[in-house]
């Protein structure tokens, strides 16, 4: 890994190395807008029917969940999971329009693409942004075994393992060292969302197409039937969602413009002990 030293102070110095390669750097910048159109639009496309199951076929008296306006009451939204009720009214089944009034909706049309209820829209959106989506990700999974990226920075090592607990102490204390390397936790956060999640996140939608079903109907077989990967699908998004929230706090507070120049330009500053090799 090349490094340049930027400064020193007796017991130390800083100095900034080469984390990220060029292709990295593109495809986390293209994935981030991407990701945000596929979210936005799959939400549209989850609204025209607010509900999840499991199996091949849709139970509509048991869903696992489900979003609507409450039987007694239209203008409170309420969201069931696997049987537990819970008011949601102005999030999740009942939302407010522009003009203030209450309308029945999954998601708020803030959080859809298109905002207007619009399914067909929707779809089209969300399958041309899932090609980018692939096209990104296959990019970036060759790139990164070709270049050793995923063996050398992302998979953890026996010895990472075993610094799991004090790396869970140090988040705890807010003490985040600046490394050369990434820390044992996000590698794992990391292999769990590149490596396991998203291609989870494409296997699931395929698996939702009658077209791929034909031609693939071992996928069904999988995940138990085209509405338990719909809802795989689903839970496999809002843990992505839950990633990309923990990994911006995370940039926040560990140090927004080092974390940014890296990602921009591929040099991470870190400070080193004098007598470090």
């Amino acid at each position: 890994m090349s490094e340049v030293a930027l400064q020193s102070h007796g017991t130390g110095r800083r100095v900034a190395v080469r984390r990220h390669g060029l292709i990295v750097r593109i495809t986390h910048w293209t994935n981030a807008v991407v990701w945000v159109f596929l979210l936005m639009s799959g939400l549209q496309i989850f609204n025209a029917h607010p509900a999840l199951y499991f199996g091949n076929q849709s139970n509509f008296a048991h869903p696992f969940l489900a979003m609507e306006a409450a039987d007694d009451n239209p203008a409170r939204g309420v969201t069931w999971i696997a049987g537990h009720s819970f008011d949601t009214t102005g999030w999740f089944g009942v939302s407010y329009d522009e003009n203030g009034e209450p309308v029945e909706r999954g998601f708020p049309q803030f959080l859809t693409w298109p905002g207007e209820q619009d399914l067909a829209t929707g779809r089209r959106w969300h399958f041309f942004f899932a090609w980018l989506f692939v096209i990104n990700g296959t990019i970036y999974l060759l790139s990164g075994v070709l270049s050793r990226h995923f063996a050398r920075d992302l998979l953890p090592s026996w010895s990472d393992i075993r610094h799991i607990p004090r790396s869970i102490f140090d988040h705890v204390r807010f003490k985040f060292p600046h490394e050369r390397r990434y820390n044992v936790l996000q590698k794992l956060a990391y292999v769990s969302a590149a490596l396991v999640a998203l291609p989870l996140m494409v296997l699931t939608g395929l698996t939702m197409s009658p077209a791929m079903n034909a031609a693939f109907p071992w996928l069904l077989e999988i995940f138990g039937g085209r509405q338990s990967a719909r809802t795989i699908h689903f839970i496999t998004a809002m843990f992505l969602v839950l990633f990309v929230f923990v990994h911006l706090v995370m940039v926040l507070i560990s140090g927004v413009f080092n974390n940014l120049r890296s990602m921009i330009t591929g040099r991470y500053v870190i400070e080193e002990q004098a007598d470090d090799p």
